[in-house]
Order: structure tokens, then sequence, then C-alpha cells
């Protein structure tokens, strides 16, 4: 950190030469930054290349690691099954949103924050602190006696979350081969992916069962309980600064910076969940929003810009990654995925079950197409890319299947064939996954040594910001648009507001439960129409990742 300028001249010198190899940092420049082994690997176990950590033991950090992400990934989506219920029990529909944007909200106002405290304190320490962040929040969510605690709690799990996640990634960043680094951070996504589509179908489970909607939350409890050892007594230490002292080095992290990044997410998020639905667009309320919003942006920028109340070094956006062309291509592209993965994760189901009347589990069965093409690209992706290591390609190949799929979503309706409705999901689980990982390997070898930790945190930001603004988008558009069509479907039928909103929070209305045949008919289209718009949000990100392949360079990455 003491050589900022020189190292990011380095880069800057050797990103210009579009001819030229990059080269990544060598196996022992990713390794042996400072953590419980000597600085040279000994053997390849299994990508781990530590000496002095057996198989056995790499294979049980990596079962901790993936389960750690299991379980982010099944938090991410638990809340799409299971909002009815909380709904009938602890009631303020005004405050249902919550329930699934708290979490990404408590997830990107701090994913810059833990990407510096992951470069100041021992790593092993700081994700065991977000596992018991994340864990905590888990158990306030389950015992919440109103919707104000449960609000509180999904946004405590969604800050142990995003801990818990960038720990993993930096994990696997700073103990596995450059070679072997893709693989391994696919299966990051693998298993996020695993823990996604079994959210709603555990959620939706647990809600239809005597343990109730609590025991969704509380699972994370008793499979943290049980892998506890697993973190404590084998995840290996590793840090640079670990044996400093913690204040002073925590003193010194740009507050200010982190203060201002929370609050320009919280209020791009509180505005768009309030706008139109709690307060009209035209109120003072909902201008003064978007206004705070907008200021809290420019004093953000202007702030990391200046490094106002900090320093270059310490910022908590890494602004040197700007100043790289492939860097900012791989951010932009990187968002555009991360949209489309989370706006289809949670719109899909949301179809089908409004739709087609669907359970939670024939509603993640829906989804199995979608998720299990996912997975399987982004595993594809990690298998190949170290051999095809020119990365432009990936993403126009993503960009353009992502694209179509997205489109032929968007053109759906009631009367769509199950079948076309598959092979759309097909299409877009497979353009999607193919770069929803892939920048994080390819930006650490285009990065100084020294950087990894910084560029890790600057690509999370984009997975996990272009996830939560797609959604706080896409719940706008769902709410506004969705109360306006089916209030004209259902005009003269005297329908209360409140009765079409909770219509709108997933079946616990007089509209779905108790209305006639030929009105739920009328329901079912005015809300599958007003889903199939929310797809234009995957569509926008389809094209994003698209644009930002066709404007990359085509260079090769030496993953060694």
């Amino acid at each position: 950190m003491k050589s900022e300028t020189k190292s990011v001249s380095d880069f800057h010198t050797r990103d210009a030469a579009e001819k030229r190899p990059v080269t990544g940092p060598s196996p022992n420049e990713s390794i042996a930054l400072a953590y419980d082994y000597p600085d040279t690997p000994e053997q390849d176990t299994g990508g781990a290349a530590v000496k002095g950590m057996s198989n056995l033991r790499w294979f049980s950090v990596c079962v901790g690691l993936y389960l750690t992400a299991f379980l982010y990934g099944l938090d991410s989506t638990v809340s799409a099954d299971v909002q009815g219920p909380i709904l009938a029990s602890l009631g303020d529909l005004h405050l249902l949103p919550w329930v699934g944007t708290g979490f990404l909200l408590g997830s990107v106002a701090t994913v810059s924050l833990f990407g510096s405290l992951y470069t100041k304190i021992e790593v092993k320490w700081l994700y065991l602190s977000s596992i018991l962040t994340f864990e905590v929040g888990s158990a306030i969510c389950g015992a919440a006696p109103n919707m104000q605690a449960m609000t509180v709690g999904r946004v405590v799990a969604g800050i142990g979350g995003s801990g818990v996640y960038l720990g993993g990634i930096s994990y696997i960043s700073f103990f596995v081969t450059a070679a072997k680094r893709p693989l391994y951070t696919a299966l990051i996504s693998t298993f996020w992916g695993l823990g996604a589509v079994l959210g709603p179908v555990i959620g939706g489970a647990f809600a239809q069962s005597k343990a109730t909607w609590r025991w969704a939350f509380y699972i994370n409890l008793v499979l943290g309980g049980v892998t506890a050892p697993i973190y404590i007594f084998w995840l290996p230490r590793h840090g640079a600064h670990r044996h400093e002292k913690i204040l002073p080095r925590i003193k010194n992290l740009d507050w200010l910076g982190a203060l201002l990044n929370a609050a320009t997410y919280a209020l791009f998020i509180i505005s768009c969940t309030y706008s139109g639905t709690t307060w009209p667009w035209n109120s003072g309320s909902v201008i003064a929003l978007w206004v705070m919003t907008g200021v809290t942006t420019i004093l953000y920028a202007l702030q990391q810009w200046t490094a106002f109340l900090t320093t270059k070094e310490d910022r908590l956006y890494p602004v040197w990654c700007l100043k790289s062309r492939s860097l900012v291509l791989l951010y932009i592209g990187t968002a555009g995925s991360a949209a489309v993965l989370n706006c289809n994760i949670y719109y899909i189901p949301l179809f089908f079950e409004f739709t087609k009347g669907d359970g939670a589990i024939s509603v993640a069965a829906r989804l199995l197409p979608f998720i299990l093409l996912m997975i399987f690209s982004a595993l594809l992706c990690g298998a190949l890319f170290p051999r095809l290591n020119v990365y432009a390609p990936w993403y126009l190949i993503s960009g353009i299947i992502a694209l179509v799929g997205s489109v032929l979503l968007f053109l759906i309706s009631t009367a769509t064939p199950l079948k076309n409705i598959y092979g759309f999901e097909v299409l877009v689980g497979a353009g999607c996954g193919l770069t929803f990982q892939a920048a994080y390997s390819i930006a650490l070898s285009k990065s100084p040594a020294d950087k990894a930790t910084s560029v890790i945190s600057f690509i999370n930001v984009a997975q996990l910001g272009g996830g939560a603004l797609s959604l706080a988008i896409a719940g706008s558009v769902f709410q506004n648009v969705g109360f306006n069509t089916l209030q004209r479907a259902l005009s003269g039928r005297g329908y209360s507001t409140g009765e079409i909103r909770e219509a709108l929070a997933g079946g616990y209305s007089a509209i779905l439960t108790d209305g006639t045949p030929e009105v739920r008919a009328i329901a079912s289209d005015a809300i599958g129409s007003t889903i199939a718009k929310v797809f234009g949000i995957s569509v926008a990100g389809a094209a994003t990742v698209l644009l930002a392949g066709l404007l990359m360079r085509w260079e090769r990455v030496k993953m060694t």
C-alpha cells in the first residue's frame, strides 16, 4: 500500500500494451502475502499450493467456504416464498418489500468497507466475525415480533453475508494458484446458485409446516453451528498486518466514505421502494428522497476523488481501477450479468406463482432450467478459461445468449406454452452464467499482486451493486405498473387500493383467495403481463454485458 503510485503506474503501462500478453502474479506472489506457512508452495494440493496444508485440511476449508456461499444464496431468495406468511403474521404491508431488499441493501452498502477491512485485518477473524453477524441477523429474523424487527434482521444478515461472500473469494485468491482460480471461483457461484434455487423451496416448505416460516431463518443457525469447528480450527490465517495493533489500522479507514457509500445505496433503494407505492411520485416526500439520493451520490464521488478526510491509499473505493479500461469494462459486464441473474431468479418464480397457482416446491422446479444452466455455464467458463484465455469472446457470447433469452421472456404471457418458457430460461441462465463470476480471475491477473483484495472488492461492488439496484428497480416497476394494470383490469368491481396492493404481495388477498374464477383469471393475466415487463431489466442487463464485450480488447491473460 505504501507504493501505490508506482504500482498503479506500472499497471497502466502494462494494460495499455494491447498486443503484449498480460501476465498476472506468480503463484508465490498470489499465495505468500502473509500467512501461517512458509512463502513457497511445496505441492499443488488440489489447487491450494500451500506448504503445510494437507489435502484433507484444504478440502475441509473448501467445504466451509462453499457452505457459506450456499447460505448466502439461500438467504438471498428464501424470502420469495415466505413474504405472504410473514405479512399474515406480522402485518405492516408497507414494510413488506424490505424482507427482500433489506438483505441486499445490507450487502451492497458494506461490501466496499469489507474490501478495505480485508486489507487491514487478519482475514480469518474478519471472516468469522462476518459469519457471526450473519447468524445474529438470521436469529433476529426468526424471532421477529414485528415487521420493524424483521427489517433490521434482514439488513444485519445482509451485512454479514457481504463479509462472508467477499471473504470466501478472498480466501480463494490468497490460497489458490492462478491457473485453478477460475474453477474454484466458479464453484462459489455454483453453491450460491444451489442455495438460491433451494431458498424458495426451503422457505415455502417451512411456511407450510408446523415449524412456520421462522425456521426458514433459524436453519442458518443450525447449519452454522454444525460447521463451526471448520471455521474456528481449520481456516488458515492470512494478513500482511496481522502482527500490528488493530485499533490504529481501523482508525485510518475511510469512515466518511463508508458512511456516504451506505447512504447512497440506502437512499436509492428507499426511493425505489416508496415511490408510487407508499407516496405518489409527485409528492414532496418522494421528490425529497430522490434529491437526497442525487446529492449523496455526488458527495460520495467527490469525497472519493479528492480523498477528503482520508488518503489515496486508504479511500474506500478503489479509484485507481477506474483508470483501466479493462477493469471498468469487467465492472460493467459483471453488473449487467448480476442484473440478469437476480431479475430472473426472483421474477420467474413469481410468474408461475401468480399465473399457474404453483406452490413452493413446484415454483422451485420451474426455476431449475435457469439455475442448472447458470451453474453449468459458470463451471464451463471456470474449467475452460485458463486454456481459452481471451476473455472478450466470453462476454460477447454471454451477452448475445442472455439478450435473446431475456427478450423472449419479455414477450411472454399467460398463454405462452410452458416448454417455450423453459427454453427461454435455459438461454438466459446459460448466458449470464458465463460471466457472473469470470471477472474475478481476469481482474486479478490484470492487476498488481499487492492490489488483490482491492480489485476483488471492486468487482464485488459491481456484482452485489448490480443485483441490488436491479432488484430495487424491478420491484418499483412491478409494484407501480402492476398496481395500475390490476386496477384498470378490475375497475368497477369494488376492490380497494389496499386489496390490490395485497394481491401484489404474494397471494394473501381477497382478490386471489376469495375472488370468483373470473376475477382470479383477470388478476392472473394482469400480473403476468406486469412480470413480463419486469424482464425488461434483464434485457437491459444482457445488453450491458454485450456492450462491454464489444468494447473489450481481444487480449490474453496468462493464468499462471
